[in-house]
């Protein structure tokens, strides 16, 4: 399954890293793939979306599924 996460904050490459990061550590997450540009974190898998925001959110972030 495929989900969508809007992320702000991120302002360069290493932000987009660290929500991955993050979000990888997930259980349940199987990949991620975050964009500030698009202030937008792409995620695959069977993981919990409160727990993928609480993730992100305990990275820095600002998040909402």
């Amino acid at each position: 399954m495929t989900r969508t996460l809007i992320v702000e904050g991120m302002t360069c490459g290493h932000c987009e890293q660290t929500v991955e990061e993050a979000l990888e550590g997930v259980a349940g997450v199987t990949d991620a793939t975050a964009d500030r540009e698009t202030e937008q974190a792409t995620v695959e898998g069977d993981a919990d979306p409160d727990v993928m925001v609480a993730a992100v959110e305990d990275a820095g972030y600002e998040a909402s599924a």
